[in-house]
């Protein structure tokens, strides 16, 4: 095994072709906001792209807006990047603090926040320091983190310093809200060639322990940073010893993979398994195989904030059937 860096050049993509400076760039940024809100409702697992929320002149929710019912809310937020300061976006704080606050306004606080992966850019104090302080202002219960393969470049010590209390391991955990099973798993400390997550035989032992009191009924949410499924494995989009999770899974009537990294919403259903990425609060990344390479990738300013999103749960009991619906954050014009 050996250790996996990101690529940290920058593709360009009609990179100044719509003339707006840094300061409008950052206006549009903080409109657009960044996430994902998944609410469980009726014992549908739904998300809700903040683009049905946001009324477009103010960037502020529409007034009078009535979300579902349900038993409960969270948030998924990924790929904050924090440190990160080239063309691709030129102040990442702003973003976050443009999906926070976009969190803050929803009619009802979600229970948690789920960060998957990539809190910071080169695992430094002051960049966990700087996105503690910003997360401080969520209005949620608690937040949930796994690392990201930018967290863990001094071997995850500072990241399990800060978030490693009570995991195992490398940082894996699981915990119980509303009737539904989350597991946060982690596969960026140990990658093969190419770049691929890898979760370990410690791990999955372990996953498999944490299964085996569980009924079959009962709902599941994975979280980890690397997809759990092979998207794009030239790219390193993929994780090498998913298979051997997911077969522990398949007894389960519905299970949720939620995962970031590629920094784009890509959905996949298979049997009873629903893979969802989430979108950066930071930068986009290209397409799979729409570049030579992954990395940042700047946009038209007018087209990033449909490239950017906001996931959110609510659950409500109910057969402990769920499924995915995703709504893009902007949808693109």
């Amino acid at each position: 095994m050996k250790k996996y860096f990101h690529h940290e050049h920058e593709h360009i993509h009609d990179a100044d072709s719509d003339g707006i400076d840094r300061r409008g760039f950052l206006k549009c940024m903080a409109w657009a906001g960044t996430g994902v809100l998944w609410m469980m409702s009726g014992g549908i697992l739904k998300s809700y792209g903040m683009s049905q929320m946001i009324d477009k002149t103010t960037g502020n929710l529409k007034k009078g807006l009535i979300m579902p019912q349900s038993d409960f809310s969270f948030v998924q937020i990924s790929d904050s990047h924090i440190g990160f300061n080239k063309a691709a976006n030129p102040d990442v704080l702003s973003t976050l603090q443009a999906t926070i606050d976009k969190i803050n306004n929803m009619p009802s606080a979600p229970l948690f926040v789920l960060h998957t992966g990539d809190l910071s850019h080169l695992a430094q104090a002051e960049e966990f320091d700087a996105l503690e302080q910003s997360l401080k202002s969520v209005k949620t219960e608690k937040i949930f983190y796994v690392p990201g393969e930018h967290d863990v470049t001094d071997n995850g010590k500072l990241y399990l310093e800060r978030y490693g209390k009570g995991t195992k391991g490398d940082g894996w955990y699981s915990f119980d809200s509303n009737g539904v099973h989350f597991i946060g798993l982690v596969n960026v400390t140990n990658h093969v060639d190419g770049g691929l997550g890898y979760l370990g035989p410690d791990q999955i032992k372990w996953l498999e322990n944490d299964l085996k009191p569980l009924s079959s009924s009962t709902p599941i949410v994975v979280f980890a940073h690397i997809p759990m499924w092979a998207i794009y494995p030239q790219w390193g989009w993929g994780t090498e010893d998913s298979a051997q999770a997911l077969m522990l899974l398949k007894r389960f009537g519905s299970v949720s993979v939620l995962n970031g990294h590629i920094h784009q919403t890509i959905q996949k259903v298979e049997g009873n398994i629903t893979f969802h990425t989430a979108n950066s609060t930071a930068f986009p990344q290209p397409a799979p195989g729409a570049a030579p390479s992954p990395g940042p990738m700047k946009v038209p300013v007018g087209k990033l904030r449909s490239m950017l999103g906001l996931t959110s749960v609510n659950y409500q009991e109910h057969d402990h059937a769920l499924a995915i619906t995703d709504i893009p954050l902007i949808k693109p014009e």
